[in-house]
């Protein structure tokens, strides 16, 4: 069956789509911030390649000249290198360097095996310049190497879109989390206004039902026939109703109840009111197991999930309601129909208000439920198993009453 769309799902499926517009764009414009600064490094890095280059031609043309008076090359080239972290080995193994810091009480053999490993890391990052000059004799003479590493100024140019990007994630999500509980907390003042403004107006005509049950108790022909049992049944499950509503919005009190007892209340009162071909049985290995619950709410999450059960069988079928008990103090109920199923592209989005598969429906049911057995209940409820046409198991997980807390009791 199509589902049909209604203006609640219409809102949250423009809001789903409205957030991957969102990630899309701050994923081109993350994307977009790091292919700029990447440009930027590889310019600077170029920079420095050059920078690295003349100082290089400095200290190839200080050892290849004897003349005495090169303070132009020392002061205005070598000793301005000061930002760039440069080794240039000359000679037998001998290490000069800038930029570099090493700790003067380190022993000789400490700092060699120091600017070894320096050497070794910048390796890694750059091929080394290479010193060379020409002898008396017009041949190539290799006079060392000089190796270097990115200046600190351009570590935290390749570090910074990162960091800034990781500010701006910490703040969005953070920004995400305020939006999603504001927006969590209006619906629930919506919901919890629109509940108890039904319980409100459900009040007038329950107790004008209640003195009509009255006044047809003296008429001995619907006496005889059942009738009156049958309306004060329909009036009291009004007034339960008329509770369920009343409570959303404020903290229900839990009390130690026998699940069992709940659930038969619930398929006793459903069995007559639903077609004669659709079988609903309950299956448990004992009779009395106590769990932690408000009485008119749970009733209603499994009403309600017994009546999604019928509307997806349709014509013919059977449901099934197996109450067991598990580990850790925990006590499953499963409702399983042999409907049409879900689709898997579809389980996820159950729960979510205002989706619905019925032709006529809001899509708060499974929400409300939801809320009622995770926000009240501290328990768990969820698609346990679901194939088309198949049938669908749907899952709840509550806490067992401890043997302390019967005691407490």
């Amino acid at each position: 069956m199509a589902r049909r769309s209604t203006p609640s799902s219409e809102f949250y499926e423009s809001n789903t789509n409205v957030k991957w517009v969102v990630l899309i764009a701050s994923v081109l414009i993350s994307v977009g911030s790091i292919y700029y600064t990447n440009v930027l490094v590889d310019q600077l890095k170029s920079r420095e390649r050059q920078q690295v280059e003349l100082f290089a031609r400095a200290i190839e043309y200080t050892l290849s000249n004897e003349a005495e008076n090169l303070l132009f090359v020392t002061d205005e080239i070598i000793f301005k290198n000061n930002s760039i972290p440069t080794i240039y080995i000359t000679g037998e193994n001998s290490y000069q360097y800038r930029n570099i810091t090493i700790n003067e009480s380190w022993s000789v053999k400490r700092k060699e095996e120091f600017l070894r490993k320096q050497v070794e890391e910048m390796k890694a990052l750059y091929d080394p310049i290479q010193m060379t000059y020409r002898n008396e004799a017009g041949e190539v003479e290799i006079l060392g190497y000089v190796y270097y590493k990115n200046s600190f100024l351009l570590t935290q140019l390749i570090l910074y879109p990162y960091l800034q990007l990781s500010v701006i994630a910490i703040f969005a999500f953070i920004a995400y989390l305020a939006f999603n509980y504001s927006k969590a907390a209006e619906q629930n003042r919506v919901w919890v206004g629109l509940a108890k403004e039904t319980a409100h107006q459900l009040g007038t005509p329950i107790s004008s039902l209640m003195a009509w049950i009255e006044v047809l108790r003296d008429d001995p022909t619907l006496k005889q026939k059942g009738i009156i049992a049958e309306l004060e049944k329909d009036i009291k499950k009004l007034t339960v109703v008329t509770e369920r509503f009343s409570s959303i919005g404020s903290v229900p009190t839990l009390k130690a109840e026998n699940i069992v007892m709940l659930v038969n209340n619930v398929v006793n009162y459903l069995r007559p009111r639903i077609s004669s071909k659709i079988s609903i049985e309950v299956f448990t290995l004992s009779e009395n197991i106590q769990v932690m619950v408000h009485a008119p709410l749970f009733e209603w999450v499994l009403e309600n999930l017994c009546k999604n059960a019928v509307d997806a069988i349709g014509t013919s079928g059977a449901i099934a309601v197996k109450i067991l008990r598990g580990s850790d103090s925990k006590v499953f109920i499963d409702v399983s129909d042999t409907g049409k199923g879900i689709p898997r592209s579809k389980v996820s989005m159950v729960f979510r208000p205002g989706f619905t598969t019925k032709k006529r429906g809001w899509g708060l049911g499974l929400a409300l439920a939801k809320r009622i057995i995770e926000a009240y209940h501290s328990g768990k409820i969820f698609v346990r198993t679901s194939e088309e046409n198949q049938g669908t198991t749907f899952r709840i997980s509550l806490n067992a009453v401890t043997v302390q807390t019967e005691l407490d009791n």
